[in-house]
């Protein structure tokens, strides 16, 4: 390994890739990163308002490539990188192009993970949530252990859970060989929200998509009740929990496997939409929740109920979340109200 920590991120110039990049240049200054993203969704503007937010520039390395289009043995005898963070992916959850998303988030990961064992790098990738599917613990309304895995109810969970798949068969077949499980950890994100996901358009947090609502003067908008619940995570803490992965938080040495990463609670809708309205500091009143029926065509598919047991993470990376969903939403809405780009006449006086 050469003395200058080099890291790899694919996909950082992307929602929670560009906060991770930031994060790591803040923390060390002196390393060298590369960026490799497709620029498909992701933008350079997220790098620099996400390192502007910690009050830094950009000065870092960006690859504009696909993940698929790298010759990952190569790049990491190149690199020698320190650690590589792999958030590269399709992460439309209404694509319906199956061959297109297995291709992009499950195939290209296999050359990628090989590399990373044969050098002995630490590899922490993305998972998802939606390889739960609607697992039995839904009827309860209980954490989700990780052994629940394993049934998506779309093609993005199938994606993420064949990576998945494909971790567990060369971390066994290390351990037949005498090796000893490769430091590769996937990391089971739930809904993330937080700066920098103005981009995401429809795929953007509830709560930025409410935020954004109101600010309008519109009243926000829930299906029926209002009492589907989700873990919602900060992402800073996602940022957090993904550097300890890699050795950069609490342990140096974390056990490698597959780890839930969320808040620990499932927050409801209305609890949502009321954390965003008192965080823009508008009326109840006027700003109350309206409901409407779920259509058919999302029911097919919808999850009610998700919530991260995050046990195994607190015992495995030595991480546990550190911020309150309902306190992080509300601080997030008051910092997209302070927003120049989101303030508008209507979020200033009221509703209209």
């Amino acid at each position: 390994m050469p003395e200058q920590r080099r890291y790899i991120v694919t996909g950082g110039a992307g929602f929670v890739g560009a906060n991770l990049v930031a994060e790591l240049a803040a923390r060390d200054p002196d390393a060298d990163i590369l960026v490799i993203d497709d620029f498909r969704t992701g933008s350079h503007a997220n790098l620099i308002e996400a390192c502007a937010r910690r009050e830094m520039l950009f000065e870092h390395t960006v690859l504009p490539a696909g993940v698929e289009d790298i010759a990952w043995a190569g790049m990491v005898d190149e690199v020698e990188p320190t650690a590589v963070f792999h958030l590269g992916a399709i992460t439309d959850t209404t694509v319906d192009d199956e061959r297109a998303m297995l291709e992009i988030n499950s195939e290209s990961f296999g050359p990628m993970l090989a590399a990373c064992v044969e050098a002995d790098v630490p590899l922490v990738y993305a998972s998802s949530a939606a390889t739960y599917g609607t697992p039995g613990e839904v009827a309860e309304r209980r954490a989700f252990a990780e052994s629940s895995a394993g049934m998506p109810n779309n093609v993005y969970g199938f994606s993420k859970w064949l990576m998945e798949c494909e971790h567990v068969r060369v971390a066994s077949a290390c351990a037949r060989g005498g090796r000893g499980e490769p430091w590769v950890v996937g990391l089971r994100y739930f809904n993330v929200f937080g700066p920098g996901e103005a981009r995401k358009g429809s795929m953007a947090s509830m709560a930025y998509q409410l935020a954004k609502r109101m600010l309008a003067g519109d009243r926000p908008r829930l299906f029926t009740g209002g009492e589907q619940a989700r873990d919602q995570v900060s992402v800073h803490d996602v940022v957090g929990c993904t550097l300890a992965a890699a050795g950069l938080g609490a342990t140096d040495r974390p056990r490698p496997g597959v780890y839930n990463l969320g808040s620990g609670r499932a927050t409801t809708f209305n609890e949502v939409a009321e954390a965003v309205r008192d965080g823009l500091g508008l009326d109840a009143e006027a700003f109350a929740i309206e409901y409407f029926e779920m259509p058919a065509k999302v029911r097919a598919f919808y999850q009610d109920f998700t919530l991260a047991d995050m046990t195994a993470a607190a015992d495995g990376l030595g991480w546990t979340p550190k911020h309150d969903p309902i306190e992080a939403i509300r601080a997030y809405a008051s910092e997209l109200a302070n927003d120049s780009n989101a303030n508008t006449p209507a979020a200033v006086g009221g509703h209209s």
